[in-house]
């Protein structure tokens, strides 16, 4: 298998359905990714995720960065889009 072209970072929240969804998507398709619980987060981290996501007007998690892209919410055919997926 090719090693992927895009990195992938989620910011969630432990306690979110939705977050668990997309760490499941990612996981059973084998991509490589990186999350932050962002309520698990201490507050330099939280700072940092609240500017981010509001520079990009997102209000929900999962916030999904693919690559130079972002998907807000839980959008499995857009994970799949933007890393090529099956």
């Amino acid at each position: 298998m090719a090693a992927q072209a895009k990195s992938v970072e989620l910011y969630t929240l432990s306690t979110c359905p939705w977050c668990r969804k997309a760490k499941a998507f990612l996981s059973d398709r084998g991509v490589d990714y990186s999350y932050i619980d962002y309520d698990l987060a201490d507050e330099v981290i939280q700072a940092r995720i609240q500017e981010e996501m509001l520079a990009r007007s997102a209000g929900a998690f999962p916030f999904a960065k693919i690559g130079d892209d972002f998907i807000v919410g839980y959008n499995p055919e857009a994970y799949a889009r933007l890393l090529e997926l099956e």
